[in-house]
């Protein structure tokens, strides 16, 4: 048994082969429903879905576009399975690699197809962006994330629920979720998949989005795992009192920088102190809502 949540935005061209692909890939499961949620498109998107002849399909409509994460959100919400497949309406993802994840379930928390080919290498800004944030994500979580924002999972509704406060309503939504599953040492397993080209344009915002997801990322590591943002900081900073102390030593011999990067590297153990003060201050709040301290 499985919902099948599929968010779209001015996916008119697409959506209607996007939603007769996942029906003929459902033979998997006994029970299936496919969710098609219509943020507020602008185009004949909505139109496409309801003229769609599909079993079980279950169509929300937004008036107004609300964002990705808050159209999966919805979808998970209106659910009646457990089991909670997402994908993208604009035909990327191999849609007959749902039963492939699948075989992992119930046993791991979450599936997720990591995104592979040269299709997905693609993008002079979002590979530097990418890596920092698999790089950051990493870091925080202490595991190996291979696609830390990839649009192709499955996972469990009930877990999900849970996170509601937490979970991003815009494209970071995905990777809020990879965070808050590894950071709460849920089982998660990824398989690598095949990324095609979307029909269509992009609707992320590149400058934006990135920024955003930055955001997301530093205050999940901020919430969960404290003393790992504020060592980071304090490491960086101190790196760079050092870098400074020897650039300045072997060529403009300032008086202000040997000053500079005195306090600079001095301040890592004030910002050390203070990440293991945020580190208390969270475990004590955890304790008075009752919840096991991470």
């Amino acid at each position: 048994m499985i919902s099948v949540i599929i968010p779209v935005y001015n996916e008119e061209s697409v959506i209607t082969s996007v939603l007769e692909k996942v029906e003929a890939e459902m033979s998997f499961v006994e029970e299936y429903e496919i969710i098609a949620v219509n943020d507020g498109s602008t185009d004949e998107s909505l139109n496409q879905i309801k003229k769609s002849k599909l079993n079980n399909l279950v169509i929300i409509d937004h008036i107004e576009n609300l964002g990705y994460g808050k159209s999966l959100y919805d979808g998970i919400v209106k659910s009646k399975y457990e089991c909670i497949a997402i994908i993208d309406g604009d035909g990327s993802y191999p849609i007959e690699d749902l039963k492939v994840l699948y075989q992992y379930y119930p046993r791991y928390d979450m599936i997720v197809g990591a995104r592979t080919g040269s299709e997905y290498k693609k993008g002079i800004f979002k590979k530097p962006a990418r890596q920092m944030f698999k790089t950051l994500s990493e870091y925080a979580t202490g595991s190996k994330i291979p696609d830390v924002n990839s649009g192709m999972r499955i996972f469990k509704k009930s877990i999900v629920k849970d996170f509601y406060d937490a979970l991003c309503t815009g494209f970071s939504f995905t990777t809020t979720l990879t965070l808050l599953f590894f950071l709460n040492h849920y089982f998660v397993k990824y398989i690598p998949i095949n990324y095609n080209k979307r029909v269509g344009d992009s609707k992320v915002r590149h400058f934006k989005d990135t920024l955003r997801a930055g955001q997301i990322i530093v205050q999940s590591i901020l919430y969960y795992n404290p003393i790992k943002l504020f060592l980071l900081i304090a490491i960086l900073n101190s790196g760079l009192g050092v870098a400074v102390a020897a650039i300045n030593y072997f060529t403009i011999k300032s008086y202000y920088l040997d000053i500079l990067s005195a306090i600079s590297t001095a301040s890592f153990i004030p910002i050390f102190i203070l990440g293991l003060i945020a580190d208390q201050l969270k475990r004590i709040y955890k304790v008075q809502k009752g919840n096991r301290c991470l």
